[in-house]
């Protein structure tokens, strides 16, 4: 079972131990113009590895290869973040066939749901955790 947690404790754990690892799974359209989470402040580096690529939306047959380049080992911790969760669930659990056990699903992803006019990252996630974040 892939646990959900929320943006502020995965920020706390990435900033905190250095056997923890933020990746996130959107697509690089998604991370120039929507932005990213900036792990500058905690002398930290965002591991981008899209878990579907564009435009078919296909399953990224090199994710888990991205993961071991980046240095990642087994039994790090590694926590997925995507826009709401959905995608970031899907990749901890194909990681966690692949023997990466300590893998968390960031709860509301990067924007969140969307409020009542449609836009996203002020109800939930990690922007409206007002946690540090650039664009692309």
């Amino acid at each position: 079972m892939i646990d959900d947690i929320s943006p502020a404790a995965a920020w706390a754990a990435v900033s905190g131990r250095p056997n923890a690892h933020l990746v996130d799974v959107r697509t690089p359209m998604e991370w120039e113009h929507i932005g990213v989470p900036d792990l500058s402040s905690a002398g930290r580096t965002l591991v981008r590895d899209s878990w579907q690529l564009p435009p078919a939306g296909q399953v990224n047959p090199h994710f888990l290869a991205t993961l071991e380049q980046a240095g990642i080992g087994k039994t790090d911790e590694i926590y997925f973040i995507c826009r709401s969760g959905a995608r970031s669930m899907a990749a901890a659990h194909a990681a966690y066939d692949a023997g990466y056990h300590n893998v968390f699903n960031v709860a509301d992803g990067f924007e969140g749901p969307e409020d009542a006019t449609g836009s996203r990252g002020r109800l939930a996630g990690w922007q409206a955790s007002e946690l540090p974040w650039t664009r692309g």
